[in-house]
């Protein structure tokens, strides 16, 4: 079959992702779609395929309306598939020549090459999923999959229960380094051409080509006692990612006050005083930054004198009452001498947008409005009022 058929580049091909999402599994009920540091299980692996250079489409199959419900959330496209298809012993095969028919169906032509990719494997990655791809056109193969180095010596039992080596022979112990390279298959990403899936209706035939990824990556959800190990790392994951978002000098860093010093919300007094909630631990946070001399600017069009009251105590930089941010903004970074590209903005609305976008490193708390989050490099898991700004200090203590 190989050689029949001629070499691809990305470029002349269509590619789409298939997410194969049932709703009745046992070990975890609901896994699909279970809370994973903070997001549903299956948002890791849409994003991931939605960030694909090469992914044109990402269909998630299911016979579960709630899957149903939060794929669509997370903007892939739903393919509901019959509950026969969808049983305990259904292969993975199934859900995707039924997506493939579905679309035939649909008067769309078939795509050539078929991305599967497991929901249960949070931590996959656009690379991981596009060098998959990558490594299949290369390689001019059929088939390819994310495999990881494996060092463990194997052993079964025979009828007799005897200890019996797969991988090894017990009377020649080698050293892990002397021993030939060994990969397991992580189970998280897949691609073949789907002439010959079609063909075939596996998915390894003719050609197959892997993809190395760290072991660190390869890990999927089958047991509760998965979850806090995948938590954990996609929680690293994350640290990684946002400290490398962050300047590489950082020079200052500039705060909104409402919304990100506060929770957005205001204490409204009989006699017409207002009052804010902070959280302590964003001030011991400010503390720590200042002890770096990195200049601190809290901007804000706020009126009330809380801002400044609370800018007092905290010993920063303090304009408030501002109708125009980027103007006062632009003057601040002129008098300190600092060059927008090595500052930080952190922001919650739409009017902190002009100063996000002007700056080096846009930074939007977790619960900040939709267009803002669009815009930031760095999205923060706490939300304002909450921690935001001590997780900010605390991301940026590392990289200094």
């Amino acid at each position: 079959m190989n050689e029949e058929k001629k070499e691809s580049t990305v470029d002349d091909l269509s590619v789409i992702a298939i997410i194969p999402a049932r709703g009745g599994s046992k070990g975890i009920p609901k896994k699909n779609i279970i809370n994973v540091a903070g997001k549903p299980l299956i948002s890791y692996v849409i994003e991931a395929a939605k960030s694909s250079k090469f992914i044109s489409k990402v269909f998630v199959s299911t016979d579960d309306d709630e899957i149903a419900t939060v794929a669509k959330e997370f903007n892939a496209d739903v393919i509901m598939r019959p509950s026969e298809l969808s049983k305990d012993d259904s292969p993975s095969e199934l859900a995707l020549l039924h997506v493939i028919d579905h679309l035939k169906k649909n008067g769309q032509k078939n795509p050539e090459i078929i991305v599967f990719l497991q929901c249960n494997c949070p931590l996959t990655s656009f690379d991981d999923i596009d060098q998959t791809i990558i490594k299949l056109l290369s390689e001019n193969a059929d088939t390819s999959f994310t495999g990881t180095p494996s060092h463990y010596f194997l052993w079964t039992e025979n009828s007799n229960g005897e200890a019996i080596t797969i991988n090894h022979d017990k009377n020649v112990r080698k050293r892990r380094q002397d021993c030939e390279p060994q990969y397991i298959e992580t189970g998280s990403v897949y691609a073949m051409r789907c002439d010959g899936f079609l063909k075939y209706k596996r998915r390894f035939f003719g050609k197959t080509v892997m993809n190395i990824i760290p072991p660190e990556r390869a890990l999927d959800i089958d047991e509760p006692s998965d979850i806090p190990r995948a938590e954990s790392a996609i929680q690293k994951q994350n640290r990684l990612r946002i400290v490398k978002n962050l300047p590489q000098k950082i020079e200052g860093i500039v705060f909104d006050f409402d919304g990100v010093f506060t929770n957005n919300k205001v204490i409204v007094h009989e006699d017409g005083r207002e009052a804010v909630i902070c959280d302590r631990g964003d001030g011991l946070g400010i503390a720590q930054l200042k002890r770096l001399n990195i200049p601190l600017l809290v901007l804000s069009t706020e009126k009330n004198s809380v801002v400044q009251i609370r800018c007092k105590k905290l010993g920063i930089t303090c304009k408030h009452k501002v109708s125009e941010k980027i103007t006062v903004l632009k003057e601040w970074l002129h008098e300190n001498k600092l060059h927008p590209t090595n500052v930080i903005y952190v922001g919650n609305d739409v009017n902190d947008l002009p100063c996000m976008r002007f700056v080096g490193c846009g930074i939007a708390v977790g619960d900040a409005y939709p267009e803002v989050k669009a815009s930031a490099k760095i999205i923060l898991t706490a939300s304002g009022g909450n921690g935001a700004i001590r997780e900010l200090c605390d991301l940026t203590m590392r990289q200094l």
